[in-house]
């Protein structure tokens, strides 16, 4: 499990890294993900093997078992054979003793067999462990990797950003900030001298009937004239 082990490390130094530098995390978890893939699918295939083996030493097992029950039985002929006289029991004896020392033969190859697919069983579940902790390793390597790139988009997004910024020169931006307040400037002044031309070509004649607004004087004369026609009804 190195490749996990590495992985750990890259992330540990990715969180540490500048943001220029997120890049090379990125393609080392990815060359990461690629190794992890492929020692799974070894990992698969080794385990796989391993259980045919555990299966076929099982196979055997039960194979011996029917074995010595074969030579048990034909141990118990033989002796029953020589004790009806239908072969000598000279030669009915010996065959039968045979046959029990297969027989024996075959229950000790038979608990070896037994011994060892145990021993494959304990194997392969150890390689089912293993093999689904990098299932899983995997599987949130990728999902490490997809938030990796978002970030990786967002950095890039704020360095640019930042790296425009920095590009901005202070001082000619100040120096246009004045340019403009200066022209705004100008140009009420600017509006200030129209008006003072446009009050300085009146005519006398408007000059004289603003200074003298006769409007309150004449409205007054017409209201005395309307109260003194109804006094006089």
């Amino acid at each position: 499990m190195n490749i996990i082990k590495r992985l750990f490390r890259i992330g540990k130094a990715e969180a540490h890294s500048a943001i220029g530098s997120l890049e090379d995390p990125i393609k080392m978890t990815e060359q990461g993900i690629r190794e992890m893939k492929e020692q799974l699918d070894q990992s698969i295939q080794a385990m796989a093997q391993v259980k045919a083996l555990s299966i076929r030493r099982n196979n055997e097992k039960e194979a011996l078992v029917t074995q010595s029950g074969d030579y048990q039985n034909k141990a118990m002929l033989l002796v029953q054979k020589g004790m009806k006289e239908e072969m000598p029991i000279e030669e009915a004896d010996r065959l039968a003793k045979e046959a029990l020392k297969k027989k024996e033969q075959a229950l000790l190859d038979a608990q070896i067999a037994d011994k060892e697919h145990e021993k494959l069983v304990s194997d392969v579940e150890k390689m089912q462990i293993n093999v689904n902790t990098l299932k899983s390793t995997i599987s949130k390597w990728e999902g490490e990797l997809k938030t990796l790139r978002a970030r990786v988009q967002v950095s890039k997004a704020t360095q640019d950003i930042n790296k425009k910024m920095t590009q901005i020169d202070s001082d000619s931006t100040i120096s246009m900030l004045e340019k403009m307040k200066d022209k705004v400037l100008q140009q009420e002044a600017l509006a200030d001298a129209y008006s003072d031309i446009a009050n300085s070509s009146k005519s006398i004649d408007q000059e004289i009937n603003a200074a003298v607004d006769t409007s309150d004087a004449h409205a007054a004369s017409e209201l005395q004239k309307l109260k003194e026609q109804f006094n006089a009804n």
